[in-house]
């Protein structure tokens, strides 16, 4: 291994003999020394990278529990006596115009909130309210939240507050009594939930030097499959017990999660800098590279101008909105977020609809987020973020608009294009989170990915209500779900390519690198 003084010296006269202003060079003697001391990817990254993906889990699970949970029932005629009943009832009847003993569910009445509290009849807005709910919560929570990891809090405390609290507004579901209620406990347990995914992705890249940010990103993505692919799994060991021990199984271990989050999670130390705390930073670059002369070779950083701004926990976003470059690629990616969101979200709440088992048509949509991860991972360093963006929007327009198709030949493929759309609107969502945390620096990283997470979710907030609306007037959500997400994905063009990259960490290095782009001369 090269001696430490001669790799900092070696830094400062590539330093020297740069161009940018001062404050330019401090910030690239900041990143250059990063990843100098801690390397693109060690062992200590690696774990610490593992646990705060590990946070992806339980965000899959709360997001797509309410599949099961909120499910309708399927049920059997009867007469009176208990026995298969005459021709006046069977099994394309409307239960709601049948006498209530000439019918019952297959299963007991506690294995959905549908049969436990009687809702079969009531109108669609009152049955897809928990779900509707729980994506207004993550809305609200975004708006509300998406800055505190970005100003006073960082990115441990966010993701170990978020993610206690939306497992005990889960365990706390477990005791609901009506349907208000619960809808109520689903709003606060989305509202902590939205920013648990970009807090966990930010801090995860933010460890690791550029070589390996992809594919540091692509875990936290592979961890959300593991959620969404246990619930399947967990609700069918529970058939015929009640709903209530899904919450159950899933907060309990969200709770233990949290715990080791606050015990073991090392704070970005590029957010450390940034909000001037210098000596905890050192300390927390010290327990990755463990370098015994580390706080010598960052001595010569004390005059780094920290771009703090103030503690205002919104500080972040006036920056984003009143920085023109910076508005104008948030305005880009939060429309294809919309869009994205909107397949997402939707095709699983719509599964229910195919005429296809919904077990297994839950699992297999679970398991094609695993080639999306891998696709991600192994290309994310080759692939172009803009190109890849317009690719996997249109695939994924495209099936689902043949989803929407009508006619007996068109059934018996609906699931597998199914399964190709929303595999591609899953890869062009792990492509975007990754190509926001390039758009933009430090000092507003989290705030803008936050917001894109808040897009994907406004689009999730009109799925259950364009899913509901579909069983009633007989169009097929799948059609729009296909020509919004085309539509919203061509809006790529717009910004600028970042693969291979270095981050940014202030509002006046990535302007700088937006000018010189602009002029031709490519990044600094």
């Amino acid at each position: 291994m090269a001696d430490s003084t001669l790799l900092l010296s070696q830094v400062d006269l590539a330093e020297s003999k740069s161009t940018p202003p001062p404050n330019q060079r401090q910030l690239a003697s900041l990143d250059s020394r990063i990843e100098q001391y801690i390397g693109d990817f060690g062992w200590s990254q690696f774990l610490l990278a593992v646990l705060v993906s590990m946070a992806w889990i339980f965000d899959g699970q709360q997001t797509f529990i309410s599949v099961f949970t909120d499910a309708r029932p399927t049920w059997h005629c009867t007469d009176q006596l208990g026995d298969e009943s005459s021709s006046s009832c069977n099994s394309v009847s409307n239960i709601c115009r049948l006498p209530k003993n000439s019918w019952t569910w297959d299963w007991p009445a506690h294995t959905s909130i549908i049969s436990e509290w009687s809702l079969e009849c009531a109108a669609s807005i009152v049955t897809g309210l928990p779900a509707s709910s729980f994506f207004m919560g993550c809305l609200v929570g975004g708006l509300v939240l998406a800055t505190l990891a970005d100003s006073s809090l960082g990115r441990k405390n966010m993701l170990f507050l978020t993610c206690l609290t939306m497992s005990l507004s889960s365990l706390l579901t477990v005791f609901s009594i009506n349907i208000w209620i619960y809808s109520a406990l689903r709003f606060v347990c989305g509202f902590f939930r939205s920013t648990i995914g970009t807090c966990s992705l930010v801090l995860a890249t933010e460890l690791v030097g550029k070589r390996w940010r992809g594919q540091v990103g692509v875990m936290g993505f592979f961890c959300f499959t593991l959620g969404f692919l246990s619930l399947p799994a967990i609700a069918y060991m529970n058939i015929g017990l009640s709903w209530r021990y899904l919450y159950l199984y899933t907060s309990i271990p969200g709770i233990i999660y949290s715990a080791l989050v606050r015990l073991f999670v090392r704070e970005s130390p590029r957010w450390l800098f940034v909000r001037g705390r210098e000596e905890e930073a050192i300390v927390t670059l010290k327990s990755i590279a463990n370098h015994s002369n580390l706080t010598w070779s960052f001595s010569g950083l004390s005059s780094f101008e920290q771009e703090t701004g103030n503690d205002n926990i919104f500080s972040a976003m006036k920056i984003l909105l009143e920085t023109r470059w910076a508005l104008r690629r948030l305005s880009a990616i939060m429309v294809m977020g919309f869009g994205m969101g909107m397949v997402y979200y939707g095709m699983p709440l719509g599964l229910g609809d195919l005429a296809f088992n919904l077990y297994l048509s839950v699992t297999f949509n679970a398991l094609s987020e695993l080639p999306s991860s891998l696709v991600t991972f192994f290309l994310v360093g080759k692939l172009n973020r803009k190109g890849s963006i317009i690719v996997f929007t249109s695939l994924s327009g495209v099936c689902s608009i043949m989803c929407g198709l009508k006619g007996e030949e068109w059934r018996r493929l609906q699931i597998g294009v199914e399964l190709v759309s929303f595999f591609s609107a899953c890869t062009a969502t792990n492509i975007l989170f990754i190509f926001t945390i390039e758009l933009f620096p430090t000092l507003v990283r989290n705030s803008a990915l936050s917001m894109v997470r808040q897009a994907l979710v406004l689009g999730g907030v009109f799925s259950p209500m364009l899913v509901t609306a579909g069983r009633g007037d007989g169009f097929s959500p799948y059609t729009v779900f296909g020509l919004v997400i085309g539509c919203c994905g061509l809006f790529a063009l717009c910004l600028p390519e970042t693969r291979g990259r270095a981050l940014c960490d202030t509002m006046e290095e990535e302007e700088h690198n937006e000018k010189a782009a602009s002029n031709g001369v490519g990044d600094v």
